[in-house]
């Protein structure tokens, strides 16, 4: 089902409404997922170019049952895309840093939609803790990431303070299939 069909959908006053995703669509509320979708996950998090063949034998479903779950967890949101993992110095962007941000309070909506437009942000989290934000980038250099932290973040005026961390060495840890 298309996700404009489910926000046609009736709601109770007394549930909070449905998920949305950073695109604005609604989500159908989640569905429990069984040790096949949770092998499909894991296959697919392991290699995102898997076909629908190969996916249905290794977890012992027909290709058209694998097919039917595969699109079900796209359209659940729970699949919310395929990309490829990078490798950042191999690709330019040699310098990589986790950058702390205290804000104001009650923008991180505006703080989060000024720091997706950031070169090089790969990650914003909102989390708890002695700081509000924490924000991954990777940069062709330090002279970039300079420049990113003291003219870019710091010239938003909700970001109270940033500290900068950064990465001697980074390892992506891949699922096992």
């Amino acid at each position: 089902m298309a996700a404009e069909q489910m926000a046609d959908g009736p709601q109770d006053d007394t549930t909070l409404p449905p998920p949305r995703p950073l695109d604005g669509a609604v989500l159908p509320p989640p569905r429990p997922l069984d040790a096949i979708d949770q092998d499909i996950l894991k296959i697919l998090q392991a290699d995102g170019r898997a076909s629908i063949r190969s996916v249905a034998e290794r977890v012992h479903v027909s290709r058209a049952n694998a097919y039917a779950r595969i699109n079900r967890l796209v359209e659940d949101g729970v699949i919310r895309g395929f990309s490829a993992r990078v490798d950042h110095e191999r690709a330019g962007h040699g310098t990589s840093a986790y950058i702390t941000l205290n804000i104001v309070q009650n923008t991180w909506r505006t703080v989060r939609e000024q720091l997706r437009q950031l070169p090089g942000a790969s990650h914003i989290a909102l989390v708890g803790g002695d700081f509000d934000v924490l924000l991954l980038v990777h940069t062709p250099d330090n002279r970039a990431l300079r420049e990113l932290v003291l003219t870019r973040l710091q010239a938003i005026p909700e970001v109270l303070s940033t500290r900068t961390l950064l990465v001697f060495e980074e390892e992506d840890l891949e699922p096992e299939a």
